[in-house]
């Protein structure tokens, strides 16, 4: 690799570290802290819950926290369930107050693929080996689009002109994760991320919009914030980033074109560390009693999510899979 290239990673690392700590210095001193302790109170996991959503109100996290509160109140499997939202830092100001949470069962943080990922990117001191880890629900896949009169028919014909011109092809996405995505694509397709233009947006809306009004040539998204646009024709698909084709949804992989990216943006369901077994496993079948509501089947349908749950030592194996998998997407990205 060029120096100026490693001085250019080494410095974008050195920035995001520092810009991450003092986010999390600030926001941990401001967070609603004193709402999940006092929603902790008493350890009856069937007579009180608290699900902690780590970003605001509207998106991944919040729906997941929001659809499992429904299915649980529907169905009578808590009493008195609610929704705490507390963003901040990718979701590791939430992760942090959740280890300060030790012993209290009643509490669920979501997470996912991005929260780990923030881990990374902040140099985190708190990361998901300081919670219980108990399950990955389901994956939602990226999919990478291009407005409907792009030049770009195939996702060869992007890659051909992005490895012409890396920086003269901007790509842009809804957040992090997206960003990933296009760094695992650019690594697959021979081209250095470095060198790569990405336009960070705030959501999926936004990252559409850069699309639309030609800011960006091309994006990366979750399926779910694209099928409308790609449905009206107002996008043309390329690629689905799944690691087989997935039933429904006709669009090929980017693994079917020759090119080896399968990062899925999995959510998670973790509690505090120091629970006693029997309520680990209170907290296990609650999870699985949730997940098999009507309600919960209908919002696996309703926001196309793809049903993989990981548990125990999979799930660890997992974990710790992915965490190696994202730093070494990070170092590449310079970050």
């Amino acid at each position: 690799m060029p120096k100026n290239a490693r001085a250019r990673r080494g410095a974008r690392r050195s920035i995001w570290r520092m810009i991450g700590g003092s986010v999390a210095i600030v926001a941990i001193g401001i967070a609603s802290y004193g709402s999940i302790a006092s929603a902790a109170a008493g350890q009856n996991i069937s007579a009180s819950l608290t699900l902690i959503a780590p970003a605001a109100a509207g998106g991944g996290w919040d729906t997941v926290a929001r659809e499992l509160q429904q299915a649980q109140k529907a169905n009578g499997l808590v009493n008195n369930v609610q929704v705490v939202n507390m963003p901040g830092a990718g979701g590791t100001i939430a992760l942090s107050n959740v280890t300060a949470l030790e012993g209290r069962a009643n509490n669920l943080l979501v997470g996912g693929t991005g929260l780990l990922a923030a881990t990374v990117q902040y140099g985190s001191d708190k990361t998901l080996d300081d919670v219980t880890n108990l399950a990955v629900l389901f994956e939602e896949y990226d999919v990478i689009v291009v407005p409907a009169d792009s030049p770009y028919e195939t996702l060869d014909d992007l890659v051909e002109a992005w490895r012409a011109d890396p920086a003269g092809l901007p790509w842009t996405g809804g957040g992090s994760f997206d960003q990933l995505v296009v760094t695992d694509l650019a690594l697959s397709a021979g081209i250095d991320p470095v060198d790569t233009t990405y336009i960070s947006s705030d959501g999926g809306g936004e990252a559409i919009q850069a699309l639309l009004n030609g800011t960006a040539a091309a994006a990366t998204g979750g399926y779910p914030d694209n099928i409308d646009q790609i449905e009206s024709g107002r996008l043309r698909a390329l690629a689905l980033v799944a690691e087989e084709p997935v039933e429904g949804i006709d669009i090929p992989t980017a693994r079917e074109q020759g090119y080896d990216v399968t990062l899925s943006n999995w959510r998670s369901l973790s509690a505090p560390k120091g629970l006693e077994d029997a309520e680990i496993a209170e907290l296990e079948e609650l999870i699985a009693a949730s997940t098999e509501t009507d309600e919960w089947r209908d919002a696996v349908d309703r926001y196309h999510w793809t049903v993989n749950v990981r548990t125990g030592d999979e799930l660890d194996e997992f974990l710790a899979s992915e965490r190696e998998r994202i730093e070494r997407l990070y170092e590449e990205m310079g970050l």
